[in-house]
């Protein structure tokens, strides 16, 4: 995206506001595929702990845990770095 400066620039047209409009829906969206992610693979985890069939698999099943919580971390990072990026050049 070309930076604006906010001091110089145009007002924004209908056009260009639904398009940023569509931009933070869009960021929202990817933040709950991230969040969708870490609840599957959060589940995934708890479940191969708690079942004693797994029983066997509880290392997978810790592994999975501590991913789960990366991958939620790098979602909310994701969702506010987006968000300042928008807001800094709109």
């Amino acid at each position: 995206m070309p930076e604006i400066n906010k001091d110089e620039s145009k007002p924004l047209t209908t056009r260009d506001w639904l398009a940023i409009e569509r931009t933070k829906l869009a960021n929202e969206r990817t933040f709950l595929a991230y969040f969708r992610t870490f609840l599957v693979i959060l589940g995934t985890g708890v479940t191969i702990l708690k079942l004693e069939f797994f029983s066997d698999l509880k290392s997978y099943g810790i592994i999975l845990i501590i991913a789960s919580a990366f991958i939620l971390t790098i979602g909310v990072y994701r969702l506010f770095r987006v968000k300042r990026t928008i807001r800094k050049h709109y």
